[in-house]
């Protein structure tokens, strides 16, 4: 990959940025210049959504919506009859085994290759919790995965923006990918071994879409101010829209207010995750591009001998699972306790089996070394 580097150290974070010109094919065209005309919103797993585009009776589009909400949110899953069935949920095991009871299986999987560590923050390193600014992740978490770094390059891949979770964190030694990957810093220390010509790494394939992001933002929070436990955060390049503190009951009007506002933007795109709306630029990038960038700027684009390891809770990472999949290299976790449709190979059940995981990580290759 040829690429020119100019670095700006960062005063807040203490992480050095460095803007990063490149040639390479990850980076589409329609991935640096937001669309100039309305395009196609590729969300086909999402039904709600294409039925929200469709002409038809307006009401069953909204209980369409609002039966979605409903599915995303943990504390309905327990109730869906396909998710109750004990064979089912015995299938599903067999297909997504624990990757603690199958440790062993995975490091022998490994052996030979260098791991790289993916971690998606809320719901894999923090508990969900009501108010996402209180989103904190434990000492025990945090000390487990500086120990984690020291063992392999490890990133941060979040629909948050780098400085909060960064706030959150506060290890100078990771990788950060932001805004479900559009905007990615590396650390200021570790592994330089890997990237010696490139000491840190940034990449935004959105920044085009700011002033349209921050406008939609002051919309969509003018929008919502009346409809009780409903937050609005700005994550940079994209929106979250959380209705975890939302009645159920209001659940319908807060749909339609977040689509009156996203309707005008034809270039944002709208999709949904855990009791939570997620308003993202068209461009051709997501958590699995983002993983593609990091393997490619640590020098593992085309080597045989890397073995990635992404754990994630949410439909946003299920597009690093996928590509995984695709490229044949490392595995997916997928932090849950109630059977999902997924691309993952594995299964953990909540933060504090992530954290065992990444503790026996570390004693692993503590042994091998």
């Amino acid at each position: 990959m040829v690429s020119q580097n100019v670095v700006v150290p960062d005063a807040t974070t203490g992480i050095i940025t460095v803007s990063t010109v490149s040639n390479s094919s990850v980076f589409t065209p329609s991935a640096q210049k937001p669309p100039t005309a309305p395009g196609h919103i590729s969300i086909s797993k999402k039904k709600l959504l294409k039925s929200l585009e469709i002409s038809g009776d307006q009401s069953q589009r909204l209980n369409s919506w609002v039966d979605s909400m409903r599915a995303s949110s943990p504390t309905h899953l327990k109730s869906l009859p396909s998710l109750s069935s004990q064979e089912e949920l015995n299938s599903w095991i067999k297909r997504h085994p624990s990757a603690l009871d199958m440790f062993e299986r995975i490091t022998e999987a490994s052996r030979g290759k260098e791991i790289v560590m993916f971690l998606d923050y809320d719901g894999t390193l923090s508990p969900i919790v009501a108010d996402p600014d209180r989103a904190f992740i434990s000492s025990k978490m945090r000390r487990t995965v500086k120990k984690l770094a020291k063992c392999f390059p490890t990133s941060i891949v979040t629909g948050r923006c780098i400085d909060k979770v960064y706030s959150f964190v506060k290890l100078a030694e990771l990788y950060y990918a932001g805004s479900h990957g559009m905007d990615i810093k590396g650390p200021t220390k570790g592994f330089s071994r890997y990237n010696k010509d490139k000491p840190s790494v940034l990449y935004q394939p959105a920044g085009d879409f700011l002033p349209m992001i921050d406008e939609a933002f002051k919309q969509l929070v003018d929008k919502t101010k009346s409809t009780p436990g409903a937050k609005v955060e700005n994550n940079k390049f994209c929106l979250s829209v959380h209705f975890r503190c939302v009645d159920e009951k209001k659940w319908s009007e807060l749909a339609l207010k977040v689509r009156s506002v996203v309707k005008n933007y034809p270039t944002l795109k709208l999709s949904q995750g855990r009791k939570v709306f997620e308003i993202r630029p068209m461009v051709k990038w997501d958590k699995g591009k983002a993983l593609e960038f990091l393997l490619e700027s640590l020098g593992f684009d085309n080597s045989s001998d890397v073995f990635p390891i992404y754990i994630g809770d949410d439909r946003t990472d299920e597009d690093a699972f996928k590509l995984l999949q695709e490229r044949g290299q490392g595995l997916g976790l997928l932090v849950t306790k109630f059977p999902k449709d997924t691309n993952a190979s594995y299964s953990l059940q909540d933060p504090l089996e992530v954290m065992d995981f990444l503790r026996r990580l570390v004693e692993w290759k503590q042994v091998q070394q």
